[in-house]
């Protein structure tokens, strides 16, 4: 296939590269921001290239470490930027699957207490996973404060209302050792405009695991429970035919490795060629698994490849 297909290193591929790529793989699931769009603005090309591969029957999915809005949110923003043919079932977000995990695979029998924003909170409601409702008064502290003891769950996602109280409250939970500890990711941080940056779920987490000297269960990106999701939910999701595409090497291309998935590196976010070519000549064994199979400038170049298969 051109001497594309099949070789690992960070290859930039074109044209009919692309094309025989796209021949040889039935699912695609895609990183958001900084691979379809930044912030509120799609990335050129993005949706066209998103709606053309679900015209054509592939199986395409949207894995997001990103835990602040529900899914129902999220089919409303693809709507918005022009992504037509998106459905909630092709979602899956961090604060999704955490709620999935607590309710299929943990079981919890008790309450969740929650350190994060409201699409965490509507997930759990959805999937019915009971959480504590924060009721403190203003001037509460961890001398004072009420400590239910129902709780049999810390859950950490990004959280821009986070206090001290919140950090105090979850690591007297986490002293009892069927607490269960997870976060929704662990993200160090995202960019902003002008060079800013946002400090990451992975902060918070930090911070908590410091304080209890327990280590978080992570659900979303690079762990692997996403794709269990997917592939529990999509029958024949087979992961030698699926291509991860994703912007940041730590995250996207290590759950990609950690799938057994092909990896797809696009250069409009995050991440760099730079970046990926030092990983790949790095001694570390577990930096190769940073390398992106493939390298894109933009997911904008499958369009030509779209061409030649009309």
């Amino acid at each position: 296939m051109d001497g594309a297909i099949g070789l690992k290193g960070c290859r930039k591929i074109r044209g009919s590269q692309i094309r025989h790529l796209l021949e040889a793989k039935d699912f695609f699931l895609f990183d958001c921001d900084g691979v379809i769009w930044h912030g509120e603005k799609a990335i050129t090309g993005a949706p066209n290239v998103v709606n053309t591969l679900i015209k054509q029957g592939k199986g395409v999915f949207f894995v997001t470490n990103n835990s602040t809005r529900p899914r129902e949110n999220y089919v409303h923003k693809f709507c918005r930027l022009g992504f037509t043919n998106v459905n909630q079932e092709q979602i899956f977000s961090s604060s999704y699957c955490s709620a999935i995990y607590l309710r299929d695979v943990a079981k919890v029998q008790g309450k969740v207490f929650v350190i994060g924003c409201e699409g965490i909170r509507n997930e759990l409601r959805e999937a019915n996973v009971p959480y504590l409702e924060e009721v403190d008064e203003p001037d509460a502290t961890i001398y004072n404060c009420a400590l239910p003891t129902d709780v049999k769950a810390v859950l950490v996602g990004h959280d821009d209302q986070f206090t001290f109280l919140k950090l105090a409250k979850a690591s007297c939970f986490l002293k009892d050792p069927d607490c269960l500890f997870l976060a929704t990711d662990n993200d160090p941080w995202h960019p902003l405009k002008d060079g800013r940056i946002l400090p990451g779920s992975g902060c918070l987490t930090a911070a908590l695991e410091v304080a209890t000297g327990r280590k978080a269960t992570i659900i979303g990106k690079p762990s692997r429970f996403m794709f269990e999701c997917i592939s529990s939910q999509f029958t024949g999701v087979d992961p030698a035919q699926c291509l991860m595409v994703g912007d940041r090497l730590e995250t996207d291309m290590l759950f990609g490795s950690n799938c057994g998935l092909e990896t797809m590196l696009t250069l409009t976010g995050i991440s760099q060629m730079e970046e990926a070519e030092e990983y790949s000549r790095s001694e570390q064994s577990n930096e190769q698994c940073f390398v992106p199979d493939y390298v894109v400038d933009t997911i904008a170049d499958f369009l030509p490849a779209f061409e030649e298969l009309d």
